[in-house]
Parts: structure tokens; C-alpha cells; sequence
């Protein structure tokens, strides 16, 4: 079985891309890059939360829009909204209006400043040893993911189970899970 397909521009990617030039810019520029930095993950982290019983075009597509709500998603900022920002980001039809969603978003903020957690350092300390897999097939969770999901949760994190925990992974480029054949795959 391919998990991979040939686009009308002639490049062969990862066949779970649809032909939405914004998922095509995702998977090309940015999906399986190394990211670190508070707040670049702490962004990662925030979507993958939002994303979770949606398609993460729907997130995609929303993105600078949670950016602008979200102050960039530097983690002090966020961790100074008050409850009428609460309320103003859940009238904003350009972001996923899910209450929990967002109020997890501040706890998790206020969580990494109290406790001054360096999420590059927590974050990457579950990334795998990179290896080749015998037989490549897609996956929802791993081991890694699985413990870096409950070591968030004893800290407190919300929105963090282990599938987002693995998507997580697969973007920052803690696990490189371009499908053999797609031009991405090292």
C-alpha cells in the first residue's frame, strides 16, 4: 500500500494532503520541520488542542485569525486574559468558539509561567531516537507520546492526550513521519 500520491504540480507527497494550497503549503514548508522556542510551542501545543474532533485544515485556515485573538501566543500574554477576553474570544467566528478550548488555552499559559517550564526542553526531552521503521503505516499515538501526554497531564496541562500529543510530534519534527516516497522523507 503507497501512503503517498503524485499532485498536478508533479511532486509526490504524503497522501493524507488534500489539494488545498494552504494544506500543500503545511505539509511543504512546514510539517515535520524542527520547532522550538516558549512560544512557537506553546502555539503548537494551543492548536493541536483546538484541533482536536476537527480537521486540522479547519485550523489551518483559522490560524492568523487565533494568532491575532491569542496575542501571537506568547505565553505571558495569554496569561494576563481576563475573563471578558474570555468572553470576547468566544464571539470570535474566527476562531473555534469552544469555551474549554480557550479557557485551557490561558490555564495552560498561566501553567508554563507559574511554574517557569521551558517547553523546549520538556517537550523534546520525549522526541524518539530517530530510526527506520520496517514497515511504515500511520499511526494516532506512540510510546513517546503516550508518556509525554501523561507527564503534561500531572503538570497540569489541558488538551493534551496522547493523538494530539503524536500530531504534535509529527509537526514540530520530534518524529519524521513523511511517508516513504513523499519528497519530504529524508
Amino acid at each position: 500500500m503507497t501512503h503517498t500520491r503524485q499532485f498536478e504540480d508533479g511532486v509526490v507527497r504524503c497522501d493524507w494532503v488534500t489539494v488545498d494550497p494552504i494544506y500543500i503549503s503545511y505539509h511543504d514548508l512546514e510539517w515535520g520541520l524542527k520547532t522550538t522556542g516558549q512560544n512557537e510551542l506553546f502555539e503548537k501545543i494551543s492548536l493541536e488542542g483546538f484541533q482536536a474532533g476537527l480537521s486540522w485544515l479547519t485550523i489551518l485556515k483559522r490560524r492568523e485569525n487565533f494568532r491575532r485573538a491569542f496575542a501571537s501566543f506568547e505565553v505571558a500574554k495569554v496569561a494576563q486574559f481576563t475573563p471578558q477576553k474570555v468572553e470576547t474570544l468566544c464571539s470570535d467566528p474566527g476562531i473555534i468558539r469552544n469555551r474549554s478550548k480557550i479557557l485551557a488555552t490561558i490555564h495552560n499559559a498561566n501553567l508554563i509561567q507559574d511554574a517557569s517550564i521551558d517547553l523546549t526542553a520538556l517537550l523534546w526531552g520525549f522526541a524518539p531516537e530517530p530510526k527506520a521503521r520496517k514497515q511504515f503505516q500511520w499511526r494516532a499515538t506512540s510510546p513517546e507520546s503516550d508518556a509525554m501526554s501523561k507527564a503534561l497531564k500531572k503538570l497540569g496541562f489541558k488538551y493534551v492526550g496522547s493523538t494530539t500529543m503524536y500530531a504534535l510530534m509529527q509537526s514540530t519534527g520530534m518524529v519524521q513521519d513523511h511517508a516513504p516516497g513523499c519528497f519530504k522523507n529524508p
